[in-house]
Formats: structure tokens, C-alpha cells, sequence
């Protein structure tokens, strides 16, 4: 019970030492440029990063000690962030020290998810994966506010500071968690033919266990989607919905609520719920939630359509995160979560420029429809997919990775 208060308490500092980052950013490279282009790059930035370090990390994370890689990603990253304010002169080696950041970020998410994969037993996951999206959602609601107080104090840059050294008390915090035990596997090197060898291992498990990874990518493009249609949340709520900047705050105050109570339903009633109705009805509401969003014309329904998807994304979050630690080999699980993530960058980068330029060239509500429906597509498949998860318990159970 100690271990789940304190794994919570330090994702929840996380989170928020992760708002008040984006946020103190955001505001300093755009008084530093006045140019919304220059914001924009920081947002490449990450799904990058996760190119430039999902194909080999994973060989990384399955072989070393992961809490001891967790605390020493979370003190490089705290580092670069209180160095940051000291190159704040050169937009170029700020946009570096950030690349970095969102370099050791993109193998802190995989690391985490073996390591509270292994510390949590199976019959508890889906009271910890609410607790989770609970811990998430407070951060989605606080964050912003202590960004807000910093900036009042102080500057951007005294939030930058606190950032740093939330990652910094993150580590010390890790250090208490319990132990995990090391990989039996000794490495052989970090080599071309190491990692290729990794690349096979993730290939063999995806064909053997073909249900298994095609939900897994049905949910993590249905996620995609979301990111795409939420980069044009601002102008559309504007533009087509007439919003002033007050009203738009409202939506997003409505879109944290909504999020924070479909997590607490989740801990009230973990024991009813099950990965397959999580990730089915889940996926499909936080679709018509989005379809209810992009089809409104004022304030009203849009936020009914805001309120059901975020609602309706605690409850998938929760069912594809247990998924996840349910039928992935906890021994592959990074080298599997790597390659997949490292895909799901381009299709990222991919969809956030295909509907920037029906946005541009065409109209802010057809790009968002044409993300919306086909999340509704996708949702679908995850629905009827779903139903056979427990097919996909009697393969593994059945089958032995070759």
C-alpha cells in the first residue's frame, strides 16, 4: 500500500512538473520570437524525439535495472532543464536541451510502464490504472494553476526552475520504491546486431499473437487521432464555435472535470469493471463524444461533446493500460512498447500535418470530421475486437514466445 501512494504521489508530481513545463515554454519561446511557428517547433520536437530513440531503446530498458534507469532519466532530465534558462540567448541550443529532454522522456514512458507492470500483482492492476488516470487528471486541473501562481511571483523561467527540481525529487522518490528484479539475460552489447536481434524478438511475438497487436494499434491510432483533432481544438472552438478565450477556458475546465470524474467512478466501482468493456465502450463513447464536439455550433453542445470524451477517455486509458500489462510479456515489454511507439510517431507527425492542411486549404470543421469519423471507424473495430479478448487470454496462455 506504501509502494501505490508513493508510485502515485511521484506520477502526480510528474504530471504537474510536466504542465508547468509546457506551459512556461510555450510562453517563453513565444516572447522570445513572437512567432507562432517557433511554438509549433516544440511540439515536433517530441514525436521526434521518439524517432530518434524508440528503435534501440527498448533493448535498453528489458536488460538494465528499470528503477534505477528511471531515477537517472529523471536527474538528466532535471538537469537540462535548470541548464535551460542559462542558454535561454540561442533559440537553437534551447531547442536542443529540449530535443534531449524529450528524448529521455520517450524512454521514461515505456521504462515505467515495465516497471509498475512488475511491482503491481494482475488481480490489482485496474484499481491502480483508475487511481492513475485520477492522479492524471488532478495534474490536467492543477498544473496549469501553479503555472499560473509561478508566473505571477515570479517569470516563466522560476517555473522552468521548479520543473527541474520536481524531476530531481521525482528520482530521490523513485529510490524508495521497491526493487525489481534484473533480467536473467545477460546483454551482450550495445550493437547493430543486438538491436536487430530485438527488432526479430518484437516481430515473432506480433505474428504469433496477431490479436493481441492489432488492438494494441487500433487503440494506439485511435489515440493519434485524438492528438491530431486536439491540434486544432483552439481555432475550431473560436472560429466555428464562436467562443471567446473565457468560454474556451470553460471547455477546457470541462474537459479536466470530466476526465477526474470518470476516474473517480472508476475507483468506486474497479471490481465490476473489466479490460474488455474499458477499452470497447470506452473507445466507442470518447468517439461520439468527439463526433457530438465536432458537429455543434455553440457553446452547449460543444461542451457535452467535451465532457463525454474526456469522460469517456479515463475509462479507455484505464482498459488499454491494463491490457497492455495483462498480455505483454513483462520480459519484452519495452523492446515491444519502443518499436510500437517509434511507429506511432510518424503516424503522429503524419496526421497532425494531413489535417493541418484540409484545415488550411479546406475548412477547421471538415479536418476535424474527417478525424473524427475515422476515430468512429477505428472505435468500431475496437468494440468488436474487443469481445475477443478472451480469446487472446487462452493464445498466450497456450503459446510460448519462440
Amino acid at each position: 500500500m506504501c509502494a501505490l501512494k508513493l508510485l502515485l504521489f511521484n506520477l502526480g508530481l510528474s504530471n504537474i512538473g510536466d504542465w508547468i513545463y509546457l506551459i512556461s515554454l510555450n510562453l517563453i519561446v513565444l516572447d522570445m520570437t513572437g512567432s507562432p511557428f517557433a511554438v509549433a517547433v516544440l511540439y515536433i520536437l517530441k514525436p521526434l524525439a521518439a524517432l530518434l530513440t524508440n528503435l534501440w531503446s527498448g533493448s535498453l530498458i528489458d536488460r538494465l535495472n528499470q528503477r534505477q534507469l528511471l531515477m537517472m532519466l529523471d536527474l538528466f532530465r532535471g538537469a537540462l532543464i535548470i541548464i535551460l534558462p542559462f542558454v535561454s540567448s540561442s533559440l537553437i541550443l534551447m531547442y536542443s536541451l529540449v530535443l534531449f529532454v524529450n528524448m529521455a522522456s520517450a524512454v521514461f514512458k515505456p521504462t515505467s510502464m515495465v516497471y509498475m507492470t512488475k511491482i503491481f500483482p494482475e488481480e490489482g492492476r485496474i484499481r491502480f490504472n483508475a487511481l492513475r488516470s485520477l492522479v492524471d487528471s488532478g495534474g490536467f486541473l492543477i498544473g496549469p494553476g501553479i503555472a499560473g501562481v509561478l508566473f505571477w511571483i515570479g517569470s516563466p523561467w522560476i517555473a522552468i526552475y521548479t520543473n527541474g527540481f520536481t524531476f530531481l525529487l521525482s528520482a530521490f522518490l523513485t529510490m524508495l520504491l521497491p526493487k525489481v528484479s534484473n533480467p536473467e539475460e545477460k546483454w551482450g552489447g550495445f550493437s547493430i546486431e543486438e538491436i536487430r536481434g530485438d527488432w526479430q524478438v518484437v516481430s515473432q511475438f506480433s505474428r504469433k499473437h496477431i490479436l493481441t497487436m492489432v488492438l494494441y494499434s487500433l487503440f494506439s491510432l485511435l489515440i493519434v487521432l485524438t492528438a491530431a483533432v486536439d491540434s486544432l481544438e483552439a481555432a475550431f472552438s473560436k472560429e466555428m464555435l464562436g467562443l471567446t478565450n473565457t468560454e474556451y477556458g470553460f471547455l477546457v475546465s470541462i474537459a479536466g472535470g470530466g476526465i477526474m470524474l470518470g476516474a473517480l467512478i472508476q475507483t468506486w466501482i474497479n471490481r465490476a469493471l473489466t479490460i474488455r468493456g474499458l477499452i470497447g465502450f470506452g473507445s466507442l463513447f470518447l468517439s461520439i463524444g468527439y463526433l457530438i464536439y465536432a458537429s455543434s455550433s455553440g457553446f452547449i453542445s460543444g461542451a457535452v461533446g467535451v465532457f463525454l470524451l474526456s469522460f469517456s477517455l479515463a475509462f479507455a486509458n484505464t482498459g488499454f493500460f491494463t491490457f497492455y500489462q495483462h498480455y505483454i510479456p513483462t520480459d519484452i515489454m519495452g523492446r515491444v512498447g519502443s518499436v510500437y511507439d517509434w511507429l506511432e510517431s510518424f503516424f503522429v507527425i503524419g496526421s497532425v500535418i494531413g489535417l493541418g492542411l484540409i484545415a488550411q486549404f479546406g475548412s477547421i470543421r471538415a479536418a476535424v470530421l474527417v478525424g473524427v469519423i475515422t476515430m468512429l471507424i477505428l472505435s468500431l473495430g475496437l468494440y468488436r475486437l474487443s469481445k475477443k479478448i478472451d480469446t487472446i487470454s487462452d493464445s498466450l496462455q497456450h503459446q510460448e514466445l519462440a
